[in-house]
């Protein structure tokens, strides 16, 4: 360590929304505070439609972000309540349908444009004295020592952290120089992202059909278009991609069983691989792994960003313990109370979302049959269903002190 070498309390690294987050939410505990992001985001207004990529955020994440400052702003920015789900399956016919009302509650989420996130979180961070956002930059090694942890960046400069948190994505490099293992398994699949005009209003809902390729969801936005992610096998995804607008117009129409009419336009297609991915463990002495460096979700129920929230506001609770008991907040001690609290969760849940992939991506007839005799049933069972839907929302469960109603 050289004289030139930076000190922070808490380095993250990732300045992406759970990067950010984690940022946010140690933001005034007395922490020097700093962020690494290898692309600062495009402050664009609200009328650039160039980023597809959305969140569905449920009543936890927006807790989470309501107590980091940021709610106020996003919604200024644009979000879009929807009210209704409604899922069905192409084969079976079986269908269900959630209904805020029927949770007591004024919605089921929020669609977010990612970039408007990724602006609202930064803002909150520029205006925080104790964080420092080095963008854009790189982690080029990482080194884990018994009282800190080393880190140098492509142009040479080395920061010592008493913790670093790596929150660079489902590739991470930080979780690679850690030497943490993941277990998993690829889907050939590759979920194409966009966004379509219909020629009817989306009315508030989110509508999601199971078909043998994969689920396509239509997730409805402020300004009336409707956010498009369709999970195809690899072989029909390359075909989608290649189509040219106005055929993918009308398979994307057919695909959704032209619930909201003719489907006028598309906006640009952008593609990307499907992988269950799950570290081996969250965390070292001075190294926690957060959001998808610690497990990477199919997007068919939407979830990703939300778990990773959880993972940011149970790691932040982490260390205000830590701080407030007089412990170091980068022992081991310290970051495996994060880590028993979110690790086994978040396998559940990855599971269980393997698990309905699987379910509704077989086209076996008996099964097909006995799936949609379980939608029906649920979608008739009152209790069982708002029981499911309350889960689904982040009203239910054990949650981490930001998330808490």
């Amino acid at each position: 360590m050289s004289e030139s070498t930076t000190h922070q309390d808490l380095l993250v690294i990732g300045g992406g929304l759970v990067g950010a987050a984690v940022a946010a939410a140690c933001a005034g505990r007395g922490l020097s505070i700093a962020v690494i992001e290898a692309r600062p985001p495009v402050r664009n207004g609200p009328a650039d439609h160039g980023d597809p990529r959305v969140c569905a955020l449920n009543r936890a994440s927006q807790r989470i972000l309501s107590r980091l400052g940021v709610w106020g702003r996003i919604t200024e920015l644009g979000v879009s309540p929807y009210r209704r789900m409604e899922v069905w399956d192409a084969i079976g016919g079986g269908r269900i349908q959630f209904d805020s009302a029927d949770l007591g509650e004024p919605d089921l989420g929020h669609i977010v444009e990612n970039r408007i996130l990724q602006s609202a979180l930064w803002e909150r961070l520029e205006h925080c004295p104790e964080v420092t956002l080095i963008a854009p930059a790189r982690i080029m090694d990482l080194t884990l020592g018994a009282e800190s942890a080393l880190v140098t960046l492509h142009d040479g400069r080395q920061i010592a952290a008493r913790l670093v948190v790596g929150a660079d994505g489902r590739d991470s490099r930080v979780r690679e120089f850690a030497g943490i293992g993941t277990r998993g398994w690829d889907y050939d699949q590759r979920a194409i992202v966009t966004t379509a005009r219909t020629e009817w209003p989306h009315a508030e809902t989110a509508w999601q059909r199971f078909l043998p390729t994969g689920p396509v969801a239509f997730l409805p936005l402020a300004d009336g278009r409707c956010s498009i992610v369709w999970s195809a096998v690899e072989g029909y995804a390359q075909t989608l991609l290649a189509l040219s607008d106005e055929a993918f117009c009308e398979a994307l129409g057919e695909a959704i069983e032209h619930r909201l009419g003719r489907i006028l336009a598309v906006g640009p297609r952008t593609a990307f691989a499907l992988r269950l991915q799950h570290a081996t463990n969250y965390c070292q002495p001075r190294l926690a792994l957060v959001g998808d460096a610690a497990h990477a979700v199919h997007p068919l129920a939407g979830q990703g960003l939300n778990l990773g929230l959880l993972d940011a506001a149970e790691l932040a609770a982490a260390i205000d313990r830590a701080i407030d008991r007089g412990r170091d907040i980068g022992s081991f001690a310290t970051l495996r109370r994060y880590e028993r609290a979110r690790r086994g969760d978040n396998w559940v849940m990855l599971l269980a979302f393997d698990g309905l992939k699987r379910l509704f991506g077989n086209d076996q007839a008996w099964l097909a049959f006995a799936r949609s005799l379980g939608l029906g049933l649920t979608d008739r069972l009152g209790p069982v269903k708002n029981h499911l839907g309350a889960t689904a929302l982040g009203i239910r469960g054990a949650l981490p002190p930001l998330a808490r109603p």
